[in-house]
């Protein structure tokens, strides 16, 4: 048996304090050290308000990203919810650019905490008398950050926290002498009263107001970065919603007061904030601190920039990588990222390719701003799809509703909502770039998905589906499946095999009787049509109960059973059409099911099984392949739904002739490899025959078996649906078959 390259899970190993401090990490520091300046020379002291109003919008978005976190409490955030929710080519598009806005602000921050390091450096050098001219050369900041970002690689692939929860706690300690410095020194000046350094307040009128908004919403953006980690902290559905609140909070208590104590005393006499900033917008932050607290307030803000782009970058770089993850075990990146260290079950390759396209694009950025601009772009575009998806979940599951739901519902998603698109319509407007790498990002993410990941992304998809049929529901899909039963002896099996195709809970199953009689039949002459109609009926109804099956029924009369089967089928828009046969006609004899095959536009699929036959009691199941046929997509979805109801054990095998060369034999080994993990994951048996006669070496493993599963394309109208190997295998074993057709 080979073991599921999927199936290793990570542990839940972070509590609350360390999934806040990914938040806080994220958060607090690098943001209003390098926007505040520029929101002051915008709106002036209303600035303030522009980062409170932020603090709403984020606090309402944190709300929708913790209702969705609580019901899916996996790595992978925003992306996450999209596959929940949307369809897989939906959901890529979410992680690709949401994986290259992460990526992007590790670059930004990586490049912060090698500015402010080299600054801290030079000062020090200054103050011990030394001239170290080396310490000013252009290559050392691109230097400083990509050695930074290795180091931290190192560390996140060698523990399994994420949090930096020590550098921290220390910037939040320099943040708070800060502004307790700024506090006392309002005290000391003109008695305390310094409401002149706040006129004028709307300095930049409404519109200055707007645009700082515009500016400085990113600096609170970080708390989404605790749904990225959500698989690994523990007690997700409490945890979770509290560490994305409490990491706002704690942001906005220290950036509130901190604007506040920079307005008042910041400036010198005559100066006001808004010409200060617009003088040196970056270094606003540590001017005003030594205004209001000499040489020691420039260090304070210099250790607190140093420790803030540190923890900033050490959070993203974590929550990056659980993106790439979270889509690698999709299959919509390559499969060998999903791959976990052994012991600690650390996503090491995630963390090596995550940390190496930061230390490329800290190298090969032509313009950082702009890159900086689309990642704040991007990042308001998915809170907004956040809240839209946080609607449709809340919609569709009310039996199964989150642990955690948001107040004041729907006002948060509908205001959250759009004011991040708002927000995000003025970021693309104030920066045209900003736009325009993250269409280039996302057609270079489209070409790759189609070209290499489509096919295997879209097969895991279906299995998940089917494994999972609430994601149907999520999905807004109630899928349909037509039974017709002639014979009620094989209601029993019909019905069953129905339910695991689609269960009751996300779908219908339409049981379909037919009353064959001629245009002009009479009943009250020839009553046997309806008496048999009833019996058939009648056994339906007792096998949907001995099931515990919720079928509708439907009883029609039509004097051709497959034209009216393929009229139905049409007029219900069925997803899947399951035909029972008792048996399977010799090679030359057609079939009535065959004629039917012509007509239907939907996945079908043939039961062939004994008298009381029961597919609870299979667990055996055979499936022979020759190649990759056109029938994968359901061959997934019957399998996923199978394994879903119970412990079945499955077999892939090809049959091969005896001269086959060393070489072909690898390489129908590493095929049949490659389909058995695209349709079940690699969760199987795979057996490579060499038997120069095909169907003798699959009759003598389904004589051991317990079902077997036979797929055939529909090539033209006029194509057999049992060629000769079906007819063959049907009729030299009585083992249950399944024959599968994928819709044309």
């Amino acid at each position: 048996m080979t073991s599921d390259p999927d199936s290793g899970n990570q542990s839940r190993h972070i509590g609350l304090f360390g999934a806040t401090g990914v938040g806080v990490g994220a958060i607090v520091g690098g943001g209003i050290l390098a926007l505040a300046g520029v929101s002051f020379a915008t709106a002036g002291p209303s600035a303030i308000i522009a980062f409170a109003l932020n603090g709403v919008i984020g606090l309402l978005t944190a709300l929708s990203f913790a209702e969705m976190a609580s019901k899916f409490p996996e790595s992978g955030g925003t992306y996450t919810f999209s596959r929940k929710v949307l369809s897989v080519e939906s959901a890529f598009t979410v992680g690709w650019v949401v994986w290259f806005a992460s990526i992007v602000a590790a670059v930004l921050y990586a490049l912060g905490f090698a500015h402010f390091g080299l600054i801290f450096l030079q000062e020090l050098a200054a103050l011990a008398g030394w001239d170290l001219p080396w310490m000013h050369q252009a290559w050392l900041v691109p230097a400083l950050a990509i050695a930074t970002t290795v180091t931290l690689a190192i560390s996140l692939m060698l523990k399994t926290g994420g949090g930096g929860n020590a550098a921290n706690v220390g910037k939040v300690v320099v943040f708070g002498v800060v502004i307790l410095g700024g506090l006392w020194a309002m005290t000391r000046q003109s008695g305390g009263d310094t409401s002149a350094a706040f006129r004028p307040f709307f300095a930049g009128g409404l519109s200055g107001l707007i645009q700082a908004m515009g500016y400085s919403f990113i600096a609170l953006q970080g708390f989404d970065l605790i749904a990225a980690v959500g698989g690994e902290v523990k007690q997700p559905e409490k945890n979770i919603p509290r560490a994305m609140i409490l990491s706002l909070v704690i942001a906005l208590l220290i950036y509130m007061p901190l604007l506040s104590v920079i307005v008042a005393v910041g400036t010198t006499d005559g100066q006001s904030i808004a010409s200060a900033a617009a003088e040196d917008p970056e270094g606003i932050v540590a001017i005003a601190a030594r205004n209001f607290l000499g040489p020691t307030g420039y260090w304070l803000v210099i250790v607190a920039a140093v420790l803030s782009m540190f923890t900033a970058l050490q959070a993203n770089l974590f929550a990056a990588s659980r993106i790439a993850l979270a889509m690698s075990r999709d299959r919509t990146l390559p499969n060998a990222i999903s791959r976990l260290s052994k012991g600690k079950n650390i996503p090491t390759i995630s963390v090596i390719v995550t940390s190496a396209l930061v230390c490329v694009l800290v190298l090969a950025l032509p313009d950082v701003s702009a890159a900086g601009a689309a990642s704040s772009l991007i990042f308001l575009v998915t809170f907004a799809i956040a809240h839209w998806l946080s609607v449709l979940v809340r919609q569709r599951s009310e039996a199964s509703p989150p642990p955690f739901l948001s107040p004041w519902y729907p006002a948060v998603p509908i205001v959250g909502g759009l004011s991040c698109i708002g927000l995000a319509i003025f970021q693309g407007i104030a920066v045209p770039q900003a736009g325009l790498i993250a269409v280039i990002w996302l057609s270079l993410g489209g070409l790759l998905f189609l070209t290499l990941f489509a096919r295997s992304a879209r097969l895991r998809d279906v299995s998940s589906v089917a494994s999972n049929p609430e994601l149907s529901r999520l999905r807004g899909n109630t899928p349909l499946v037509l039974v017709p039963i002639a014979n009620p002896q094989n209601a029993d099996a019909m019905i069953a095999l129905a339910e695991t195709l689609v269960p009751a809970a996300v779908g219908r199953v339409l049981l379909q009787n037919i009353v064959v009689a001629p245009h002009d039949w009479d009943p009250q002459q020839d009553p046997e049509p309806t008496e048999r109609s009833h019996a058939v009926q009648r056994e339906l109804i007792h096998a949907s109960v001995r099931q515990g099956v919720r079928a509708e029924t439907l009883t029609t009369v039509a004097a051709s059973p497959m034209e009216e089967i393929a009229r139905v089928a049409r007029l219900h828009r069925c997803e899947s059409v399951l035909l029972g046969l008792s048996e399977i006609a010799e090679e030359g004899v057609a079939t009535p099911i065959e004629g039917l095959l012509s007509r239907l536009d939907t996945d079908v699929v043939v039961l062939r099984a004994p008298k009381n036959w029961h597919l609870v009691e299979q667990q055996r199941i055979l499936v022979p392949v020759a190649g990759r046929g056109g029938h994968d997509y359901l061959l997934t979805r019957l399998l996923g739904s199978l394994a879903r109801n119970q412990n079945c054990e499955v077999k892939f095998i090809r049959v091969v002739p005896t001269n086959t060369s060393a070489a072909d034999l690898k390489r129908a080994k590493k095929e049949l490899d490659r389909l058995a993990y695209d349709n079940f994951g690699g969760r199987c048996e795979r057996e490579v025959v060499s038997h120069d006669d095909a169907i003798a070496a699959v009759v003598e493993r389904a004589d051991e078996s317990g079902l077997v599963i036979l797929g055939v394309q529909r090539i033209g109208p006029r194509q057999k649906l049992f060629g000769r190997f079906t007819r063959q295998i049907a009729g030299q074993t009585k083992c249950p078959v399944i024959v599968i057709s994928r819709r044309g």
